[in-house]
């Protein structure tokens, strides 16, 4: 009855228009259909197969990456879901692969209660969408469910496939596998570019069953393949001789909540080579077919050769005949060539250049790269936790460069395949996804072009949905004064400071330090001119600020920062001298220059 109420729905032949289409329910979908909505935007969300997240569920990899101190957004919302079902912070703890692990099945469950709540938000699962054409401002495309098309149209379209299919579909120029040194300008690039991806996942979500479970011997199964995935006796040789840890390590690595464990491992394991960015459908299948194979091998080694055979796939998480994911978990797909493409070197150096000032998600995770199951691994660079500073990605590499109406998310934003190597974590998707969306929906009631919408317009939307622009970790997004910092670290006036702490790569605001009146001088210059040059390395009082102030807006503003001074901040005395977030607040507020002065999407001033 379903299908069939489905499929005289879409048999109608008056074709359905929405504001903004999103194909794909993954990761970089959900965030930008739940935005979109939220804006009062009529929104269709397309998702091939039955369950919402993308790569948090559908792809098993339940274990979160990074950003665990910027909590903003609907990155929060999912995480304050997340404990609210389970009991709390420390309740996600169960692994020691990441601070948030859960069930895949839980996760799509939240997803779809918080699609629910939307009342301009539709949805449909095993669905398809092709035959793209553009025309008049407007897309067309197919919608197919189980033999039956429906033809709909939208202004906006947002491609959030794993692979970046739309993109591909209609033209969008792109590059796939590893880039050179000379075309990005990258230290730590390769000397000439190739078409190598990051190796891929089949995971396995596995629930101890207090029985021998064990699997029938799969097709062409050879335990060297995994002989060193742990410490044990049949290991002689390991890959990778500094990671090797025992068999209970291993299998606590992605332990979940409920007593399951996610197998998504990565020294020797379930990680598998196979670039299917480019292949066919036929292909693709078949390619799925090896890494699932694959996969049922290290299940079978660990059940045959490392003890675990009470353990096997779990019967309660997956609707589907073999028990495994939906899809793989695909850590790198296209890279469109967009409006901006951001580089190493851009996070390395992140006031090299303005793109700072677009900055719509925060990343703080090193560049992580899996190759080693790659034949001619050892030729390729080891980016095993490549540092680098905690960096704020710009908008305009969710454009691409030519094609009109259409936004680029998921992980076919335009980054080299370095900075992919950080930016693939699902906080940032999620946090792309959800500038995908505010962009779309500040289009759609503009009717106008997503290029063309304000960036400051976006990064507001993105701002008072408690969201990071910029990863300072001074303030919570919760915090009145948070917003206000954000928006004086985006116009560069001051600007942050990167720092590590172990493997904790992070950026400071520096809130509670002064600031010298030649570095506030320094700062002001690059939006207002009029400021004159200074030398002084002594400490910005209130008063000093108020001339200052009134140089870059010439104006007497003395008077007015005074009486903002008095109301924003408490006792104080305009002889003695601010802290850097104090005079974040007094700039905010009397010259406003984030509202006042927009920016391009490159974060030149726009005149």
């Amino acid at each position: 009855m379903g299908c069939l109420m489905v499929c005289v729905m879409w048999s109608c032949s008056t074709p359905k228009d929405y504001d903004v289409v999103i194909v794909g329910g993954g990761t970089s979908g959900v965030a930008a259909a739940l935005t979109a909505s939220r804006q009062g935007v009529r929104t269709l969300l397309v998702e091939e197969h039955e369950w919402l997240g993308g790569m948090l569920t559908s792809a098993g990899v339940s274990a979160t990456d990074g950003n665990y101190n910027l909590r903003g957004g609907l990155w929060d919302e999912f995480r304050t879901a997340l404990e609210e079902h389970y009991g709390g912070t420390e309740a996600l703890k169960s692994g020691w692969v990441s601070n948030v692990m859960f069930e895949p099945s839980v996760a799509d469950s939240l997803f779809k209660a918080m699609a629910a709540r939307e009342k301009t938000l539709e949805v449909v699962y095993r669905t398809t969408a092709s035959d793209f054409e553009y025309g008049d401002g407007t897309w067309h495309l197919t919608l197919g469910y189980e033999g039956c098309g429906r033809r709909i149209s939208t202004r906006i379209l947002i491609d959030a496939t794993e692979l970046g299919d739309v993109a591909r579909e209609v033209g969008v120029p792109y590059d796939v596998g590893m880039d050179s040194a000379a075309e990005t300008g990258e230290e730590e690039a390769v000397g000439e570019g190739n078409d190598i991806v990051q190796d891929l996942t089949y995971v396995a979500i596995l629930k101890d069953y207090g029985r021998d479970v064990t699997i029938d011997r799969p097709e062409g199964y050879d335990p060297s393949v995994f002989a060193c995935c742990c410490i044990n006796p049949l290991c002689v040789n390991p890959k990778e001789p500094d990671r090797m840890w025992p068999r209970e390590k291993m299998i606590t690595y992605g332990k979940l909540p409920n007593g399951k464990y996610m197998i998504n491992w990565p020294i020797e394991g379930n990680d598998y080579y196979v670039n299917m960015v480019d292949l066919s459908p036929e292909e693709r299948e078949q390619a799925v077919r090896r890494a699932k194979n694959h996969t049922l091998g290290f299940l079978y080694f660990m059940q045959t050769e490392l003890g675990f055979n009470t353990l096997s796939l779990a019967d309660d998480e997956y609707p589907t005949a073999d028990l495994l994911p939906f899809i793989p978990y695909h850590r790198e797909s296209r890279r469109i060539r967009g409006v901006v493409r951001f580089t190493l070197s851009d996070i390395n150096a992140p006031y090299r250049n303005t793109f700072y000032r677009t900055a719509v998600a925060v990343g703080d995770y090193p560049v992580d790269q899996h190759h080693t199951r790659y034949p001619d691994w050892k030729s390729l660079p080891n980016l095993y936790f490549h540092p680098v500073p905690s960096y704020g990605v710009p908008l305009g590499v969710l454009l691409p460069r030519e094609e009109k109406g259409l936004i680029v998310a998921e992980k076919s934003v335009s980054v080299t395949n370095l900075v992919n190597g950080s930016t693939r974590l699902q906080p940032v998707v999620m946090q792309l996804g959800e500038a995908a969306g505010a962009m779309a929906a500040l289009a759609v009631k503009q009717g106008c072009e997503p290029r063309e919408v304000g960036v400051r317009k976006v990064q507001e939307m993105l701002l008072e949905g408690g969201g990071y622009l910029l990863p300072y970790l001074d303030l919570k997004a919760s915090d009145p004064r948070f917003r206000a910092m954000q928006r004086i670290g985006v116009t560069g006036i001051l600007r942050g400071r990167p720092a590590h702490a172990g493997w904790s790569n992070q950026t400071w605001f520096d809130a509670d330090c002064e600031v010298a009146e030649k570095v506030l001088c320094e700062g002001l210059r690059t939006l207002y001119p009029g400021v004159k040059p200074s030398a002084e390395e002594t400490p910005v009082t209130g008063e000093r600020l108020g001339e200052l102030l009134g140089e870059a807006l010439g104006r007497d503003c003395c008077g007015e920062t005074d009486r903002t001074a008095r109301r924003l901040i408490g006792h104080y005395d305009p002889q003695k001298t601010l802290t850097r977030l104090e005079c974040a607040l007094l700039i905010d507020a009397v010259a406003d220059p984030f509202h006042r002065l927009e920016v391009d999407l490159e974060g030149r001033i726009v005149e």
